[in-house]
């Protein structure tokens, strides 16, 4: 069951059904939608819109994989928790986020594109909205101004035309699922006003990809309720480092009169 999830795309009711059947593993096989239901406490269409969310025509269909699965399949002894398998899936993660960066050219890409950009717009919405902010407060170390969209409504679209109107020349942004639609529509307008497009997102198959000059990819993980942003986060923080090689004298005067500002306001306790 962790294998066909793998990967998908699901809303925490369908997680609390997958997490049930991975809990229940040697007897999943043989449990009718309503015995998965009451299991996990949802309604027995949950169980069905769960079996379709992983590509089966219905419940039935995914219980058939499940016993093919099972089907003399050697036992093997677990001893760990399901919150020890969500931390080293989001190990496996960053081990595929490491293995992309072989090839550090889009990163490259990207970095060149950003740092170019006068003032750096860089959006997130929703669960989005941290990475975003995150982004733009080490950015603001190391760029000259930087303006992080963190809200949708009617003045998203307005803060793009006037970040354009202002010199910008390219957009960072974040699109995590569960993918805003507001997102969709800033993007587009993004584009509409010739600003390049930089998207840190899960997938190069999701929908803010097609918007991209530059996609960049770091899978979220999804064994528990909520999503996990770990290596999202750890792609972030590369972004960073590539933006900063760019012009390593102009980064390294920057960072110390932070410093120095830092220091002469006691901005830290150490």
């Amino acid at each position: 069951m962790r294998e066909l999830v793998q990967g998908a795309r699901l809303t925490p009711t369908q997680r609390r059904i997958a997490r049930e059947l991975v809990h229940h593993a040697d007897t999943a096989a043989y449990l009718s939608a309503a015995e998965v239901a009451e299991m996990a406490q949802v309604s027995q269409p949950s169980v069905t819109r769960f079996a379709m969310a992983l590509g089966f025509d219905g419940y039935p269909a995914l219980r058939r994989r499940l016993r093919e699965l099972s089907a003399g399949a050697p036992v093997v002894e677990d001893e760990a928790n399901d919150l020890q398998r969500a931390v080293r899936d989001e190990m496996a993660n960053l081990n595929r986020l490491a293995d992309t960066l072989a090839d550090p050219a889009a990163v490259h890409a990207a970095a060149g594109l950003l740092a170019a950009s006068r003032p750096l717009p860089v959006l997130g919405l929703r669960a989005a909205a941290p990475l975003a902010g995150y982004f733009g407060y080490f950015a603001a170390k190391i760029h000259p101004e930087v303006r992080v969209l963190d809200s949708g409504g009617t003045l998203l679209i307005e803060r793009l035309e006037q970040a354009a109107d202002s010199g910008a020349r390219a957009v960072l942004a974040y699109a995590l699922p569960r993918y805003p639609r507001e997102l969709r529509d800033a993007l587009a307008e993004a584009r509409s006003l010739g600003l390049a497009l930089v998207v840190v997102t899960d997938s190069p198959v999701s929908p803010a990809a097609d918007f991209a000059d530059v996609a960049l990819t770091a899978a979220v993980g999804s064994q528990l309720v909520f999503d996990l942003h770990t290596a999202p986060m750890v792609l972030t923080m590369v972004l960073l480092q590539a933006m900063s090689d760019i012009d390593p004298a102009a980064t390294q005067r920057r960072l110390e009169h932070f410093e120095s500002s830092a220091t002469r306001r006691a901005v830290f306790m150490e």
